[in-house]
C-alpha cells in the first residue's frame, strides 16, 4: 500500500495501551510534543479510562478515543484499519501481541512496539515478514530502552569508522533506574520459556536469507574486566545484539565482517559477582510455577517508579568500536532509561514513521533500518545525548 493512500486513514498515530504505566507515559509526551495538525488517537479496552486520560492531556480536543481489546482481533484489525501508525505497549506480547502485528501487516499499517521478547520478535518475523512487505507495512519492534540506544547507539559508532573493512563494537551499559511491574511479568516470562525462545529463533534461522558476501554476529562472551572502559564487563542476556546484528545484516555500511558484544558495565567486582547471582537465582525461581506467580505479585503490571524516582534515575551506554585501524569511543546517554526516555523513544519514533522522510523500507527492520538518521536526530533535539568521546 501507498504512502498516499495510507493518508486517507483518520490517524497518523494510535496510541495502543494508553491507560497503562508506559503508555500514560507516551500519551504524556505525545501530547507536549505533537506538531501542529498531527491526527492521533489513544486507544484501549476501558473507555471511561481513556476519556479521563484525555481530560488530563495538554489538546485534548484533537485527541481521539478508540476501543480494541486484545482478545477481540476484529477490533485490533479495525484499529489498524484506521492508523498509519500502531504504537503498542500492551505486553506480555508474546501473549498479548500477535493479533496487532497480523492486523498492521494485513492492512499496511505501520506498527511499533517497545518489547525486549526474542520470541515474541522471532516469531512475528516468521508468520508475518511476508504479509508485511506485500503490503508495505513496517514492523518495528524493540523501541524502548530495548533496543534504541544500543541499536541507534552501535550505527552511530559505525558512521565514524571507515567504510569496506571489518568493523567489531563493543557496547557497556551503565544505569541507575527502576523497572515498572510490566517490564517484570515480561522478563519473568522469558526467563520461563527458554526451550520456546530457543525453538523460535530456530525457526526465524530457517526463514532468513542468508547472507551472501558479508557476515555479521553477535557472539555469546564470557565476563572479563574491560580496561577501555574501566569495568568489569558482564554479557547481558537481552534482545539488543540480536537487533544489533540484523540492523547489520540489513545494511552494508557496517562492513563485509560485523561482530558485536553487549555488556554490563560494573566497576566493583563484588557488585559484578553479587549480579550474575541474581539473575541465576532469578532465572532458576522462573522456572518452578509456585516462585514465579510468587514473584509475579510482588509488582503487578501498571505499576512503576515515582516520578520523583524517574527524576533521579540515568542511564549511559558507552561503545568502543575498531576498523581499519581506527579506534574511537562514543556514548548515548540521558535521563531514566525504563519509562521517560523509553516514553521519549517511542514517541518520537512513532513521529519519525508519521511524519519522516525515511529510506523505503518494509517487513520487519529495526530502528536503525528505518529510521537510522532521523531518529538519532530527533532523539538528540529531544535531550538524549549522542556523541563522539575520542578517536584514533
Amino acid at each position: 500500500m501507498s504512502r498516499l493512500k495510507r493518508a486517507d486513514r483518520p490517524y497518523d498515530i494510535v496510541l495502543f495501551g494508553a491507560t497503562g504505566f508506559a503508555g500514560e507515559l507516551t500519551a504524556e509526551y505525545l501530547a507536549a510534543h505533537a506538531p501542529e495538525g498531527l491526527r492521533w488517537a489513544i486507544a484501549g479496552r476501558n473507555e471511561d479510562k481513556l476519556q479521563r486520560l484525555r481530560e488530563r492531556l495538554p489538546g485534548r480536543a484533537e485527541i481521539g478515543i478508540l476501543r480494541a481489546d486484545v482478545s477481540d482481533p476484529a477490533s485490533l484489525r479495525a484499529l489498524a484499519e484506521h492508523a498509519r501508525v500502531v504504537a503498542t505497549t500492551v505486553g506480555p506480547y508474546v501473549r498479548h501481541g500477535e493479533a496487532l502485528v497480523a492486523g498492521c501487516a494485513d492492512t499496511g499499517a505501520d506498527y511499533l512496539d517497545i518489547s525486549g521478547e526474542p520470541e515474541f520478535v522471532d516469531l512475528m518475523y516468521v508468520r508475518h515478514d511476508a504479509r508485511a512487505r506485500e503490503t508495505g507495512a513496517r514492523l518495528v519492534h524493540a523501541c524502548g530502552f530495548d533496543s534504541v540506544p544500543h541499536d541507534l547507539g552501535a550505527y552511530f559508532t559505525v558512521q565514524q569508522l571507515p567504510e569496506g573493512v571489518p568493523l567489531t563494537v563493543d557496547g557497556y551499559v551503565t544505569a541507575d533506574a527502576t523497572f515498572s511491574g510490566g517490564t517484570f511479568a515480561s522478563a519473568l516470562g522469558q526467563f520461563a520459556r527458554g526451550r520456546q525462545m530457543a525453538a523460535a529463533a530456530r525457526e526465524r534461522g530457517r526463514h532468513e536469507p542468508r547472507l551472501v558476501g558479508r557476515r555479521a554476529k553477535a557472539p555469546a562472551s564470557a565476563p572479563r574486566f574491560a580496561p577501555e572502559v574501566g569495568a568489569w564487563a558482564l554479557p547481558l542476556p537481552t534482545i539488543d545484539p540480536q537487533i544489533v546484528c540484523r540492523s547489520a545484516r540489513a545494511l552494508e555500511r557496517y562492513g563485509p565482517d560485523f561482530r558485536y558484544r553487549h555488556y554490563a558495565a560494573v566497576r566493583s567486582l563484588p557488585v559484578a559477582v553479587g549480579g550474575v547471582a541474581a539473575v541465576g537465582a532469578l532465572l532458576a525461581a522462573a522456572q518452578v510455577p509456585p516462585a514465579r506467580r510468587w514473584l509475579s505479585g510482588r509488582l503487578k503490571p501498571g505499576e512503576g517508579p515515582s516520578a520523583e524516582k524517574r527524576a533521579r534515575s540515568w542511564f549511559s551506554v558507552r561503545f568502543v568500536g575498531e576498523g581499519g585501524g581506527r579506534r574511537v569511543f562514543t556514548e548515548v546517554s540521558g535521563g531514566d532509561p525504563g519509562y521517560d526516555e523509553t516514553a521519549k523513544m517511542f514517541a518520537e519514533a512513532a513521529l519519525a514513521l508519521a511524519l519522516d522522510d525515511l529510506p523505503p523500507t518494509s517487513g520487519q527492520v529495526t530502528t536503525a533500518v528505518a529510521m537510522g538518521d532521523a531518529l538519532i536526530e530527533r532523539l538528540r533535539a529531544s535531550g538524549i545525548r549522542f556523541r563522539v568521546a575520542a578517536a584514533h
